[in-house]
């Protein structure tokens, strides 16, 4: 993980421009035996020129063999160490829609399911109805009463939605009821210690009076929970690397994410690649380091569209002239996580990574970017919170340690 200590007592105040370009869910894995990625069979003729300029790697989010949340995923990728701070989902999704989370308050991500005649889950996103359909039931579910407690709903994106509750004694140790699988039932919220067992009998009345409320939908006739959690008070970005930092990204989560490390979460119109890198030269002179979030290779991945996914990523590439044309002095094109369609979920497999810094760089061997080529690349398999201090070397933003 990056020391920040360390990084505080070395980061510059000059030096070059940084750009974190992540692509969710990037790494992936073979269909077919000795076939391709889904990244090695995207057309990516600009990725596949800056990985021959560059050098190529592969970084691990969490340790070897551990499957990653997105969250602590994206926590590595800016160089805190997921095992030690902690980020509920919940209070991710919240900030990110604008709901402010203290101390004290618990907030839990939500997701609109099916449920089948019997109350198992037929399906764990109800379709991804849109947000035409799911904001009113949002707003129905905001109608909700606890005794003791006040709560605040907010819908997310398509299925997703964010649900805080505030009052005296509430404490988030609490299991997820999203049983991540089809075909069982929702789990109830089951305290992890004594302390939130109040909590998670709030959740449960909650719960039930939401399913009352739901009855009759085709499609959104249940919901689950996850990712429970309060304000983890994590130390502030800008304050550790001495960047003035800014988040181009599309889903809340991820923009709350951005929020909760103190970057400052641009607004800008559309949601396409094309887009994006035009509110990153929007904000270009601004800005020292630019997060941008790309949703749509993890959402087609889960989905198992191997094709939907190569083709995503496509359009990353064909977009990205755009930004090169603003000159960043490095430039690091990764994922927070592997999800490989096969699987249509997260996986442990270490996550491509592309550095391309033209004053720095010592170029590798490789001639394009994909997983087989990353794993033998120059700049070997590294942690991903290790990543931060690299982009922070290329850009000469480090002095030099000890005499």
């Amino acid at each position: 993980m990056a020391d920040f200590q360390l990084i505080k007592s070395l980061k510059r105040d000059q030096g070059g421009k940084i750009v974190l370009l992540v692509m969710d869910g990037l790494g992936g894995a073979p269909i077919s035996a000795n076939g391709p990625t889904e990244l090695e069979a995207a057309a990516t003729p600009t990725l596949d020129r800056l990985a021959t300029e560059g050098a190529l790697g592969a970084l691990v989010p969490i340790r070897p063999g551990i499957t990653p949340g997105s969250g602590p995923a994206h926590l590595a990728l800016f160089g805190y160490d997921p095992l030690t701070y902690l980020v509920g989902r919940g209070v991710l999704e919240a900030v990110g829609v604008g709901v402010a989370v203290r101390k004290g308050d618990v907030a839990a991500r939500g997701n609109f399911c099916t449920l089948d005649s019997g109350g198992r889950i037929s399906d764990r996103r109800a379709a991804r109805i849109p947000t035409e359909q799911a904001a009113p039931l949002c707003a129905r579910l905001a109608t909700i009463e606890l005794p003791g407690v006040t709560t605040e709903v907010r819908h997310v994106k398509e299925h997703r939605f964010a649900v805080v509750l505030r009052g005296e004694g509430l404490a988030g140790d609490i299991d997820d009821t999203d049983p991540q699988q089809t075909g069982v039932p929702p789990h109830a919220a089951q305290p992890r210690s004594d302390g939130s067992r109040r909590t998670a009998d709030l959740v449960n009345q909650w719960i039930a009076k939401a399913n009352t409320l739901l009855e009759g939908e085709s499609k959104a006739n249940g919901l689950t929970l996850r990712g429970f959690a309060s304000d983890p008070a994590l130390p502030a970005f800008p304050e550790i690397y001495g960047l003035r930092s800014a988040c181009i990204g599309v889903y809340p989560m991820y923009r709350g994410l951005a929020s909760l490390v103190g970057m400052d979460v641009k607004e800008f119109p559309g949601d396409t690649p094309e887009e994006q890198l035009a509110a990153v030269a929007r904000y270009w002179t601004d800005y020292d380091f630019f997060f941008i979030h790309i949703k749509k290779s993890d959402s087609r991945g889960e989905d198992g569209d191997f094709d939907g996914k190569a083709s995503a990523i496509a359009s990353v590439d064909a977009a990205l002239p755009r930004l090169l044309e603003l000159k960043p002095d490095v430039l690091a094109v990764t994922g927070d996580h592997s999800t490989p369609s096969l699987l249509k979920t997260h996986s442990w497999h270490p996550v491509p990574l592309l550095l391309w810094a033209p004053a720095t760089i010592r170029p590798d061997r490789s001639t394009a970017f994909g997983e087989r080529a990353c794993d033998t690349g120059g700049l070997g398999i590294f942690p991903s919170s290790d990543l931060l201090p690299l982009l922070m070397a290329h850009a000469l933003r480090l002095e030099k340690f000890g005499a």
